[in-house]
């Protein structure tokens, strides 16, 4: 397990613009690692949304939005595109840094293998991590308020 005050592990990942994003470039950002299973399910769309229509709380603080499926880059590019994202969506389809963060499903529905869980990170600007949460239920959504107060937007 990740465990909150230990180093972040680094990845590179293709975003769906396939632009390379490695972690260990945006040291001196606060970073929140948002995994999720699958691109327009419905209760990743609305996750996701959530961040869309409160993406200016992070900005203010200069904190950066990673959202990690296994989905290809062009199923990304065309979820990021249908909802208006503006925040980036990196693909683990070789399913590596969803292991590495133990954000994993081996076994998920109609024997699908290797789907990303529902799973959040904080990362402080020193690449340290501050919140974890990795939810058992796919069908939870992230802990937003814990989220917000574990980068002081909120007390």
């Amino acid at each position: 397990m990740i465990a909150n005050g230990q180093p972040a592990p680094d990845f590179t990942l293709f975003d769906s613009a396939k632009n390379q994003v490695s972690l260990h470039s945006l040291k001196g950002k606060k970073v929140i690692l948002l995994f999720f299973p699958f691109a327009f399910s419905s209760t990743c769309t609305k996750e996701l949304c959530y961040v869309r229509d409160n993406l200016s709380l992070f900005n203010n603080i200069d904190a950066e939005v990673l959202g990690i499926s296994v989905d290809s880059l062009y199923t990304l590019a065309k979820f990021k595109e249908d909802q208006g994202f503006q925040f980036t969506l990196l693909s683990d389809f070789n399913k590596e840094v969803s292991r590495l963060y133990n954000a994993i499903y081996e076994d998920w529905n109609y024997n699908m293998k290797g789907v990303s869980k529902r799973a959040s990170f904080v990362i402080d600007q020193k690449g340290i991590v501050q919140y974890t949460q990795v939810l058992a239920n796919a069908g939870d959504l992230p802990d937003f308020e814990a989220i917000q107060a574990s980068l002081g937007l909120i007390s």
